[in-house]
């Protein structure tokens, strides 16, 4: 194999395909390479959620990257179905965030207050039986609720495979093959090998999310990410589709464009064992019907397992790895990893690029884990 691109990149998830993206509309020559296939991971199992990070009432250190995220996305919707055909089911509606007791109740008027007068996006407290006249199907039990306006979802699949077709439109070429370690000439990284040859480039990324952890021995580097697992059930429930997402706590619901619930989702740290379990599916099933008890009569249409890449404060490794040169980090989405994969590769890109970015990511460098 003889390639000499500007740009490796090493995975086929959202953060590698979306950097590739940005890269090749700037005219650089990419290319990508995935062990098993585009999205074949938790970018095509994630639940595709598209809403700010400050769940908590307050910023945390992914904000300017979530920020700009929020944009591209929004610039993604047309621009990508427009280049490439593909519906990546782009689809805004309210939020219901049911609280059931008052520790909860304290919280999510916490998060509708930052909600509203931080970011803008419209948010009250209502009662529940306010609530009920946009979906009376809710728990009646629910103590209070918050609603919000402006939350996205969209299919994480269709959204990667449609950055990986327009990335591939014009020039970036992907490669299948497992990558077994990287080539130096000193200080500064030149390029991967494979399992079937090489690949020189000026500059490597490596966006390989949990299994970014394993190119630590590669640069004399602590890359602290570990996986954590997550499932999602999507169900057929009889009745009309939820015209609202339903949130509780970490747990969530909604109908999407193919007719299903989707409802999920757990948080397992057992390793890289992507296999669904019958816990985990009874867990889901509870969960959602406590916030939508008609749900009790659901049945299962698919059952999806993936694992995410979680750093110890659970915030993104983003930029340069320190003493080497032309070699870059790109993970660390945890949850949020499709909410902020376009962030993560417009500053990627620009940090290629450019040499720097418009989003101080200082906070997010692999330094700050130095001993």
């Amino acid at each position: 194999m003889t390639l000499n691109p500007d740009v490796v990149i090493v995975g086929g998830g959202i953060a590698g395909v979306a950097t590739a993206y940005y890269l090749s509309l700037e005219g650089m020559k990419v290319t990508v390479v995935e062990k098993d296939g585009i999205a074949m991971h938790a970018s095509g199992y994630a639940y595709g959620g598209i809403g700010h990070l400050g769940k908590t009432g307050s910023p945390g250190i992914n904000d300017p990257v979530a920020r700009l995220s929020s944009q591209l996305h929004a610039d993604l919707k047309s621009a990508l179905e427009l280049n490439t055909g593909i519906d990546i089911e782009y689809r805004t509606k309210p939020v219901l965030t049911l609280a059931f007791d008052d520790a909860e109740y304290a919280l999510i008027k916490k998060h509708m207050t930052w909600t509203r007068d931080v970011l803008g996006i419209p948010a009250e407290v209502v009662t529940t039986s306010e609530a009920t006249e946009l979906e009376p199907r809710i728990n009646q039990e629910a103590v209070g609720v918050v609603i919000s306006q402006g939350n996205t979802n969209l299919n994480p699949q269709r959204l990667t495979l449609a950055l990986a077709r327009a990335a591939e439109s014009v020039g970036t070429e992907f490669i299948y093959d497992c990558v077994t370690g990287l080539m130096k000439d000193r200080t500064n990284i030149t390029g991967i090998t494979l399992t079937n040859g090489s690949i020189s480039a000026g500059s490597t990324v490596l966006a390989m999310g949990p299994w970014t952890s394993n190119t630590e021995n590669w640069l004399d580097t602590k890359i602290p990410i570990i996986p954590l697992k997550g499932q999602i059930l999507r169900l057929r429930a009889h009745g009309s589709p939820v015209p609202a997402s339903v949130s509780w706590g970490s747990e969530y619901a909604t109908s999407k464009a193919d007719g299903l619930l989707w409802t999920g989702s757990t948080e397992e740290e057992v390793g890289f064992d992507e296999l669904p379990t019958e816990h985990a599916r009874n867990h889901i099933f509870q969960s959602v019907r406590t916030m939508l008890p008609y749900t009790k009569s659901a049945t299962v249409a698919m059952q999806t397992a993936c694992i995410r890449p979680v750093t110890p404060d659970g915030a993104l490794v983003l930029g340069p790895v320190p003493r080497w040169e032309n070699i870059y980090l790109a993970t660390g989405g945890a949850r949020q990893g499709i909410m902020l994969g376009p962030g993560i590769g417009r500053v990627t890109a620009d940090l290629i690029i450019h040499g720097s970015s418009t989003v101080d990511i200082n906070p997010l460098s692999i330094r700050r884990f130095d001993g």
